[in-house]
């Protein structure tokens, strides 16, 4: 099993940095715990070559800050019904699955983790909610990292997708 999971936003810009502190965590966590098979990337936002990254993995999983009304935070399933923003520097997560697909034949599982911000200050630092928020989605990920079955049905069967 081939799992990537992928932060993406502006550390520099308060809880805007919730996805790449996300992976900081759990790169050192899978690090300590000797878990193999995982793979992690940051960035300050998604790009079409992204749609190559994912191209040969089985378990995707985006994180990112959420402005959303939730509760701490979400996790949902991407489908490839995404379009691309104003210009080719802002993909959302759903045409990096679409251009996967079309480019590569290739229809990894995708989910997106967000995870609820509240400070989007041009500063370095999460705010103490946001972290708490961190702090759920974390302890969320790591049963599914150390079992994809959890999102898979039998090995190679997904359950949600």
């Amino acid at each position: 099993m081939h799992i990537l999971v992928y932060g993406y936003g502006n550390p520099g810009r308060q809880d805007d940095g919730l996805g790449i502190s996300l992976v900081e965590r759990l790169e050192e966590w899978t690090a300590q715990s000797g878990l193999e098979g995982v793979t992690f990337e940051n960035n300050y936002q998604l790009n079409i070559e992204d749609a190559e990254a994912i191209s040969d993995q089985d378990l995707v999983i985006f994180a990112d800050a959420s402005e959303e009304e939730i509760d701490g935070f979400c996790f949902s399933k991407v489908d490839g019904k995404g379009k691309l923003s104003f210009t080719t520097h802002a993909a959302s997560p759903g045409y990096i699955v679409k251009l996967c697909n079309e480019l590569f034949q290739k229809e990894p599982c995708v989910f997106l983790l967000h995870i609820k911000g509240y400070e989007w200050e041009f500063k370095e630092g999460i705010s103490l909610r946001a972290l708490e928020n961190l702090d759920r989605a974390f302890d969320y990920l790591k049963p599914i990292l150390e079992d994809p079955s959890t999102v898979f049905g039998s090995p190679g069967h997904l359950k949600s997708c």
